[in-house]
């Protein structure tokens, strides 16, 4: 497994842009970071193909957070896939762009937390060609769903291409 992430994460981190990427739209504060994210919609991506049940653990450690991405393969109960990073905020006016690190600096990339509000977030890679939409409940209720879903297509993203793959479990 960790021979065929390796390369499919080299090939992620230097792909070419797909968009301009807006900047983050607001400050966000670190304590809001840590704790268990749950995917609700994502772009589709080599990495995650299969995945359900997305979630990532962002667990503040030193000047940064260990963050602990699993996702269930083939299904909501399907075996576990998981792999660690290491996150550093890259902006410290506004806290919203990390540079994540994965297996151990092998692979790094900048994370953009384009917007967010009490029920979501989202992020981005700096060169927009990723999208995720975050909760932090495991089921993003309807009326919360659709503001995030308006704000997507308002920071210029294609809403159409998102996938919502089945929740996770808490």
């Amino acid at each position: 497994m960790f021979k065929r992430l390796v390369p499919l994460l080299a090939a992620l981190a230097f792909a070419a842009p797909a968009l301009a990427t807006p900047q983050p739209q607001q400050s966000i504060e670190l304590t809001r970071m840590a704790g268990r994210w749950y995917e609700v919609a994502r772009v589709p991506n080599k990495v995650q193909n299969g995945c359900e049940a997305g979630a990532s653990e962002w667990r503040r450690e030193g000047e940064g957070f260990q963050v602990l991405q699993t996702c269930r393969k083939g299904g909501p109960d399907g075996p576990v896939s998981e792999w660690k990073a290491t996150a550093k905020v890259a902006d410290p006016k506004t806290n919203a762009k990390f540079k994540m690190s994965f297996f151990g600096g092998l692979v790094q990339k900048e994370y953009w937390v384009l917007d967010h509000s009490a029920d979501w977030l989202i992020l981005s890679t700096a060169d927009g060609k990723y999208l995720w939409l975050m909760s932090q409940k495991p089921v993003l209720p309807g009326a919360a769903r659709g503001q995030a879903l308006t704000r997507i297509r308002q920071l210029g993203f294609d809403a159409s291409r998102l996938e919502f793959p089945p929740p996770g479990r808490s």
